[in-house]
């Protein structure tokens, strides 16, 4: 990074020509995302032609539209005809209307035709994943004759380790990979060494089931389908692993109460990053509220026992931490398949006996500290021991069972997480707090 900044600093372009053409283009694009805007463009105009546009693919968003719209039409117009499909759809989809319209007005037949494909599926759906670069065969060719073909389209396809069987439809047949096709005689049809069982992906099924499915079959590329099964496009691994990094990232933004945001921290603006956060917040301090009626409601009994005052943050606090666990592990086990709604009683009851065993044990490490610590009396420290192991218990229970009934009404499990269930149990902690204080103290 440094000698860049040098030759840049002291001009010596055509050193760092050389020096750039030498680096891997993902490398390129890491160095270029840490430089200013204005060094952004100089070193790109300065890229070879045959890197320029691998470079700008890995680039973020943000700096390719800043490239794309300091360039004239004709020159941004060769950037997206070398770029795949489906990573010219992303960025044309993130730019303003008359911009792409210009673009598109220069860009290639073929790739104006892929785009305008590509932008009829809803977004996050598979059709909008998707790319239309890939090797497909007729079933009744040869062996020789795929390899041939293969080094004909091969070079503007996305994969080539896979290639796809189709009929005069374009239904797919099945699939055939390409170290078969090496090892097999040049006289050997497709449609005998082809594998039939395909397992394909249908346009419309969301980007979150879609990782689900690369994650179950362990594949590097997966074929894109109709609804009569017709071969549409291929999704591969590398936008699998985008997908994978944007769905966490909603959901622990929505763990965290923020409405998720699909720009970088560094990139969102104050005023943006405010209004993602404010509504949790509205609601979440209206919703507590009730907490504060709830000690209005037995304020005699607190004036009774001031002492009972001192132990309310650490109940809430420790019900809060509980309830909070028991989501999180939840949500997980959902986002990953692990946990279905017919599991919920199995997982009440295993929650119940962790419940049950960290209240306890909470309880006991307490009690000790209430008399020897804290110096107060048997019937008080009983009181908040038996609080802490109901308020555990009860937590423990709402922190499982709000995530998989959230999912199973078509909500995000993700919504029900900490902030959201640790007003609930706060709420009930109190309530149980005083009850039992009510019972055992008399008052």
């Amino acid at each position: 990074m440094d000698e860049i900044k040098e030759l840049l600093t002291t001009r010596q372009y055509t050193t760092l020509r050389q020096r750039l053409a030498e680096m891997n283009e993902a490398d390129v694009a890491s160095l270029l995302e840490e430089l200013p805007e204005e060094e952004i463009l100089k070193v790109f105009r300065i890229l070879p032609k045959n890197l320029a546009a691998d470079v700008f693919s890995y680039l973020e968003v943000e700096n390719q539209q800043l490239i794309i719209t300091s360039m004239s039409e004709k020159d941004a117009a060769g950037i997206i005809n070398n770029l795949m499909a489906d990573d010219a759809t992303d960025l044309l989809e993130e730019m303003p209307a008359n911009i792409v319209k210009r673009i598109l007005a220069n860009a290639s037949p073929e790739m104006r035709r892929d785009i305008n494909h590509l932008l009829r599926y809803p977004e996050d759906s598979a059709g909008s994943l998707m790319t239309v670069e890939y090797v497909d065969l007729k079933e009744n060719l040869t062996v020789e004759e795929a390899i041939a073909r293969i080094r004909k389209v091969g070079v503007d396809s996305e994969t080539i380790n896979i290639c796809y069987v189709l009929d005069a439809q374009r239904t797919l047949l099945g699939t055939v990979a390409l170290r078969y096709l090496l090892l097999s005689d040049a006289d050997e049809i497709i449609g005998d060494i082809m594998h039939e069982n395909v397992i394909a992906i249908n346009t419309m099924m969301d980007q979150e089931e879609v990782a689900k499915q690369f994650k179950k079959y362990d594949f590097t590329s997966m074929p894109v389908v109709d609804n009569e099964n017709r071969l549409v496009g291929i999704i591969t691994v590398d936008d699998i692993v985008d997908i994978m990094e944007e769905e966490a990232t909603e959901d622990i933004e929505k763990m965290a109460a923020i409405v998720p945001s699909d720009k970088p921290y560094m990139r969102t603006g104050i005023f943006e990053t405010f209004k993602k956060r404010i509504p949790w917040l509205l609601l979440l301090m209206i919703s507590a509220t009730f907490t504060g009626q709830i000690i209005g409601h037995f304020e005699s009994a607190l004036q009774a026992y001031v002492v009972l005052t001192t132990f309310i943050p650490m109940l809430m606090d420790t019900g809060g931490n509980a309830g909070g666990q028991a989501s999180v592990t939840i949500i997980r086990g959902l986002s990953l398949g692990e946990i279905e709604f017919r599991d919920t009683f199995r997982v009440i009851w295993k929650e119940i006996r962790v419940a049950f065993l960290c209240g306890v044990t909470l309880a006991c490490a307490n009690y000790v500290k209430l008399l020897t610590i804290d110096k107060v009396s048997s019937a008080v420290a009983l009181v908040v021991c038996c609080t802490l192991i109901v308020a555990v218990l009860v937590a423990k229970l709402i922190g499982c069972t709000l995530p998989i009934l959230a999912k199973r009404i078509g909500f995000d499990p993700a919504v029900m997480a900490s902030p959201f269930i640790t007003t609930i149990v706060d709420a009930l902690s109190l309530i149980v707090y005083f009850q039992i204080a009510s019972a055992v103290l008399n008052l």
